[in-house]
């Protein structure tokens, strides 16, 4: 367990968001695991940087 860390995105959002942006399917199953790895790691980075509560690495 990761108290106060990010673990992931809410895929079933992300998906239904890029439809209403009129993102094709297909780029979205390429790019969108990708992004999601990335922005996860930052947060996370800037969450231990910050001293955000309950935040333990």
């Amino acid at each position: 367990m990761l108290p106060g860390a990010v673990i992931g995105w809410d895929m079933s959002a992300a998906l239904a968001l890029g439809d209403a942006l009129g993102v094709p399917p297909l780029a979205m199953a390429e790019l969108l695991p990708v992004i999601e790895a990335v922005m996860v790691r930052k947060l996370n980075e800037e969450l231990a940087a910050n001293g955000a509560p309950g935040f333990r690495p």
